[in-house]
């Protein structure tokens, strides 16, 4: 139980932070095409040629091609400033030019090398949960190299994912940062899982969640957990509060998903 509630807390406290305003990404027209063709815009791949090398080309088309990923990194992750700022593209460069910042670059870049696993499993997870929840929409994932503080961020129609934050629960630096516990869930595995908690958390928040008891937060996070289980199809989070949405649903097949995401907690 103590271990749910810090969870949540850290997911409570990320949401906050993270759900900036976004703008809407043109996609495919039917919702099968959009998951068949989903995978994670490789934004990363940019941002360590211009933190290593300087190269103007890739800070240029992080600019042009993904302005809102941009945005998002600068002024909300790393309240640099504001991304118009003259002076901006020149603190940027300077903030990662810290030795362990260009270790964490080059790690993620050996280590994502590759990501066609996570691509497949977004989209098997995508194409299982549209049918759980028809109206929810395909987001656009993106990768990124963040400063080890945001895990993903979640905008409106835009699911970021933090790479330095799964580097694995051994990874060396970690360690100072970070207990045992918090380094568990820092495992490449668990990246398409929290995007599915992030993303469906932004959907179908917990309502009041100000006034709220810890045990209501506790429960609304659990039906979420829940319902990436089904969208993962397996048993990922197994925790009191997803066992127990397992057996309301067992009860009330015909309930819908939504209304019982939408549901307040007793």
């Amino acid at each position: 139980m103590k271990r749910l509630t810090a969870f949540f807390y850290f997911l409570t406290l990320v949401m906050a932070v993270a759900c900036v305003a976004c703008e809407f990404r043109l996609k495919p027209s039917e919702e099968g095409d959009q998951v068949w063709q989903m995978h994670v815009q490789r934004y990363d791949r940019l941002e360590s040629r211009y933190l290593t090398t300087g190269d103007f080309a890739a800070l240029q088309q992080m600019n042009t091609d993904y302005s809102i990923e941009t945005r998002t990194l600068l002024e909300d992750m790393l309240q640099l400033g504001e991304v118009n700022d003259p002076t901006i593209n020149a603190r940027f460069l300077y903030f990662y030019q810290d030795t362990l910042l260009q270790m964490v670059i080059s790690d993620v870049q050996a280590q994502y090398a590759d990501m066609s696993d996570v691509d497949h499993q977004l989209q098997q997870s995508f194409r299982r949960l549209l049918k759980m929840l028809p109206e929810v929409q395909v987001p656009l994932v993106y990768s990124q190299i963040g400063a080890l503080g945001q895990s993903i961020v979640v905008g409106e129609g835009i699911v970021g994912i933090s790479l330095d934050k799964y580097l694995g629960k051994d990874y060396p630096l970690y360690a100072n940062f970070y207990d045992e516990v918090q380094r568990q869930s820092m495992e490449r595995r668990y990246i398409v899982p929290d995007c599915l908690v992030f993303y469906l958390l932004s959907l179908y928040p917990l309502k009041n969640f100000d006034s709220c008891s810890q045990q209501q937060r506790d429960e609304h996070i659990g039906r979420v957990m829940w319902v990436a289980n089904k969208a993962l199809d397996t048993d990922f989070y197994k925790t009191d509060h997803v066992r127990k949405a397992d057996r309301f649903m067992k009860k009330h097949p015909t309930m819908s998903v939504k209304r019982y995401l939408l549901e307040e907690p007793l």
